[in-house]
């Protein structure tokens, strides 16, 4: 039945998650792993804490829209970072900053200049939101929807790590950045949800087949006591 096939789908899903979950609890423990030059397939990386020396690309920052954070508009500042002693790039998820009132106007935010070495976790994807109308095409201070790491190399021209990483250390080391909000989602997040709605499609599937079998029943109850009628009136007539 469809609402046993969707309870079991959310199940799936709740597992999957449960599964990230044990991942990232068991990655939170270890050391941070330094992040070459070398491509590395994301894979490989997934929810690591690495740590990466280089620089800032500050003339290309992008702006990934309809990023809400505790009930505000907002964005998530994406940078490339330059991988010290190499020509290899990786794209730093700086943060989140609030969306101004007015239309387009950018928030305001500070680059530290020269080497830095920052913290982050690797991620596969900056998420994912609905894109309204077509993308705008990526360029410095872009205000898009999504973004991927293939796209951002073709436009920049850089050669760009497979994944991001969502950026979770000071821009160096002692420094407070009070504009740069790094509380980033979970992806294990939902799990409960998940389960929620797997008991109401279970619960829904288990109407359905009561209401089948007690409409059957009734039907039959109502086909014998016609056919007792019929016998009756039968026997009457003779």
């Amino acid at each position: 039945m469809l609402g046993i096939a969707l309870g079991n789908w959310q199940q799936g899903r709740a597992a999957q998650k449960l599964a990230v979950q044990e991942k990232l609890a068991a990655l939170a423990a270890e050391a941070p792993v330094a992040l070459g030059a070398n491509m590395t397939p994301a894979a490989s990386l997934e929810y690591r804490r690495v740590s990466v020396t280089g620089e800032f690309v500050a003339d290309w920052p992008l702006f990934l829209a309809n990023r809400p954070m505790a009930g505000r508009p907002g964005y998530y500042l994406v940078m490339p970072f330059k991988i010290a002693g190499s020509h290899t790039h990786v794209l730093v998820m700086r943060g989140w900053l609030p969306r101004d009132a007015e239309f387009g106007k950018l928030p305001a935010y500070a680059t530290p200049s020269g080497t830095v070495t920052i913290e982050g976790i690797v991620v596969a994807s900056a998420g994912h939101v609905m894109d309204l109308g077509a993308a705008a095409p990526l360029a410095p201070k872009a205000i898009v929807q999504n973004i991927d790491p293939q796209a951002a190399a073709q436009a920049t021209g850089l050669a760009l790590q497979p994944f991001f990483v969502q950026q979770t250390g000071p821009d160096q080391p002692g420094a407070v950045d009070n504009m740069l909000l790094r509380v980033w989602p979970s992806p294990s997040s939902g799990i409960d949800k998940h389960r929620g709605y797997a008991f109401q499609w279970y619960a829904l599937a288990a109407m359905a087949v009561l209401f089948f079998v007690i409409t059957g029943f009734r039907s039959g109850s109502k086909q014998a006591d016609a056919g007792k009628r019929e016998a009756s009136t039968s026997d009457a007539g003779n």
